[in-house]
């Protein structure tokens, strides 16, 4: 008889039903310490609004990717061209400004006579 498995109990419990002892719950344990808590602290995931809005409008993964992809790239090159653009308009200002200066210094009296001829035809209209 000894080499039996032990066979669970059926026990009344306090609120009048019945169940097997192996499925009884474990008594309350009391803790003579503080609990320790383990909390990790991760970063802050990317903001990822655009995407999230661009699936659910229905636009598939790889339009989405292509976004995430040439949106930088796009602004980077943006940037490229307005730099180039008012470069330019930097160099365009300068040669102009020589331009003006050198035929006003070396015009002499020609020169006088042609710009005083250019304003009164501007003036008569």
């Amino acid at each position: 008889m000894e080499s039996l498995p032990d066979v669970p109990r059926v026990v009344q419990l306090p609120d009048g039903t019945y169940a097997y002892t192996d499925h009884l719950p474990a008594p309350p344990q009391h803790f003579s310490g503080p609990q320790i808590i383990h909390q990790h602290v991760h970063q802050a995931p990317p903001d990822r609004t655009v995407q999230r809005i661009a699936l659910g409008s229905g636009v598939g993964a790889g339009a989405v990717a292509a976004g995430v992809y040439f949106g930088p790239l796009l602004v980077g090159v943006l940037t490229a061209i307005a730099a180039n653009l008012a470069l330019l308009a930097l160099i365009a200002a300068v040669c102009t400004w020589g331009v003006v200066t050198v035929v006003r210094s070396v015009g002499g009296e020609d020169g006088k006579r042609a710009a005083s001829n250019v304003r009164r035809v501007r003036g008569r209209r």
